[in-house]
């Protein structure tokens, strides 16, 4: 069997390489040798290992073109867990080196501490982890997220932290109930003392440091909770750069969070808060419009171009990055993480 030599170079300039046989996607090679690049599905259908190929000839899998759009394929970006190898490949990756593990990923048991419904559709979970050999506290980056093990079986379901780094342990999540849904329907018995297993933290998707440039969160539903969480990280930071939310849903019994924003519009009080809604009724007195449309009105009147972090649908995520382009932005001032469906 053939085996190739591949090489990822990372966003800052540095690179990990590994042996890949022409049988063996990349995602899976990396792992046998102890290298666990930043993934979550492992299906093709979630577009968190994406890289794109810069030079050699591979073989992707199927995939999901949510997750991979056929755009992004015609200019080389590939999902880590469905290619294969023809020759030896270079890719270059949209995270830092200090992302790649070389160490297995922390898995900790926390106990459920308060499940409350806080808008239609939604609940706040919040765990505290218990102390073991790794110590009590809760570290992470802004924006990552946690796999929680569903209970009575293997499947994990991955949700976005909403609160910052503590020494309590406590993990705050807002998770949207899906019908059927396999954690949903625990949650709906969930009792607090209840004990779950997790895995994490894991992602990419954080705040990254660019200067002065002002930062725009956008985000859709419960998208709204990693921004959340790179927000309040800007507040306890003491951060004075120019920054906006943007946070859209159809009708105003799904918005919630709206009292955790004033409380960090107070520490960051150069904070601007659109809240969108799409289906508002009639004593709204809010933004009456989508996410995009609120974005389409403020791009359009900038004479400096923010970053852009971005999560929601699929949908939202492409509508902003098309409109986003249009408007003369960057690539490289998007950063993006989409909610798919388990």
């Amino acid at each position: 069997m053939t085996n190739y030599d591949i090489t990822i170079h990372t966003r800052d300039r540095q690179r990990v390489s590994f042996v890949c046989s022409e049988a063996e996607d990349l995602l899976f090679a990396a792992e046998r040798e102890s290298i666990l690049l930043p993934s979550q599905c492992r299906k093709g259908t979630c577009g968190a290992c994406v890289a794109t190929v810069t030079a050699g000839a591979y073989r992707l899998g199927e995939v999901s073109t949510e997750a991979l759009p056929e755009s992004a394929q015609v200019r080389g970006d590939v999902l880590l867990c469905r290619t294969y190898p023809r020759a030896d490949l270079i890719l270059e990756a949209p995270y830092d080196y200090n992302y790649i593990r070389f160490e297995r990923i922390p898995e900790r048991v926390a106990e459920v501490i308060d499940v409350t419904m806080v808008a239609t559709g939604t609940r706040r979970l919040l765990l505290r982890l218990q102390p073991d050999t790794q110590g009590g506290a809760a570290e992470f980056e802004a924006g990552q997220f946690m796999e929680i093990q569903v209970p009575g079986g293997e499947a994990r379901r991955a949700y976005s932290l909403a609160n910052n780094t503590n020494w309590n342990g406590d993990l705050e999540f807002f998770i949207t109930l899906r019908p059927d849904g396999a954690f949903s329907t625990y949650l709906e018995s969930a009792l607090v003392g209840d004990r779950l297993n997790i895995r994490g933290p894991l992602g990419t998707f954080t705040l990254r440091e660019n200067g002065l440039q002002p930062r725009w969160f956008v985000g859709g539903g419960t998208g709204l909770v990693p921004l959340l969480s790179m927000l309040r990280r800007m507040a306890d930071w003491g951060e004075t750069l120019p920054a906006r939310l943007y946070f859209g849903a159809r009708y105003e019994d799904e918005l919630f969070c709206q009292e955790e924003i004033r409380q960090i519009q107070d520490k960051l009080p150069q904070l601007q808060v659109k809240i969108c809604l799409s289906r508002p009724g009639n004593e709204w007195a809010g933004y009456r419009g989508s996410v995009m449309e609120a974005l389409r009105d403020d791009l359009g009147s900038l004479a400096a171009s923010p970053d852009l972090y971005v999560c929601g649908s699929t949908r939202l995520v492409q509508g902003v990055t098309e409109l986003a382009l249009s408007q003369g932005l960057p690539d490289s001032s998007l950063r993006f993480e989409r909610f798919l469906s388990a």
